[in-house]
C-alpha cells in the first residue's frame, strides 16, 4: 500500500505542545500490524517541544538543519543532520531547534495501550539555553584527556 503525499496531514504545532513555530507532517498512524507512527516535525530556530514521556520509546533522526534536545536532570545537547536520537520509554525530555537554524527530523513514535505521549510543563528560556554539552558527551562517550 503507497500512502500518497498529498493525502499527508501538515498541521502547526499546537502552542500548548509546544513553543515557537512547529510543523508536523504526519506520515503514518500507527496500527495494530506497526505498534508506532512515522512523521515529519520541522522546528524554526528556537521552536521546541514542551517537556514530555513516550511509554513505548522514540527515536528521532534528524534529517536537516541543527537542533537541541535534553533529557530530564541531563545536559543540554546539540544535534545535526544525520544524528539519530533514542527517547527511552517513560524518560521526560524534549527536543527542537538550536536559536539560529532551523532542524526537520523524522519522529519514528511506538505506542503502548493506546498511548504515545504524556505532555508536560514548557521547556523555560533557561533550560533551553542552558550550556550545551560539547560534542564528545553529545556523541556518548567520555572526552579524551590531554595528552
Amino acid at each position: 500500500m503507497i500512502t500518497r503525499s498529498q493525502d499527508q496531514t501538515s498541521t502547526a504545532g499546537p502552542p500548548e505542545t509546544f513553543t515557537g513555530d512547529v510543523r508536523v507532517d504526519t506520515l503514518f498512524p500507527a496500527d495494530a500490524t506497526a505498534p508506532y507512527s512515522g512523521a515529519y516535525v520541522t522546528f524554526q530556530p528556537g521552536a521546541r517541544s514542551a517537556w514530555h514521556t513516550h511509554p513505548a520509546g522514540q527515536r528521532l533522526v534528524v534529517t536537516e538543519g541543527v537542533g537541541r534536545t535534553q533529557q530530564w536532570g541531563g545536559p543540554v545537547r546539540q544535534i545535526r543532520a544525520g544524528d539519530v536520537v533514542w527517547c527511552p520509554p517513560g524518560i521526560k525530555h524534549w527536543h527542537g531547534a538550536a536559536p539560529d537554524s532551523a532542524m526537520t527530523h523524522l519522529a519514528l513514535t511506538g505506542v503502548r495501550d493506546e498511548q504515545n505521549v504524556s505532555w508536560m510543563e514548557h521547556v523555560s528560556d533557561g533550560q533551553y539555553h542552558g550550556p550545551v554539552a560539547d560534542d564528545d558527551e553529545r556523541a556518548g562517550t567520555p572526552a579524551s584527556p590531554a595528552v
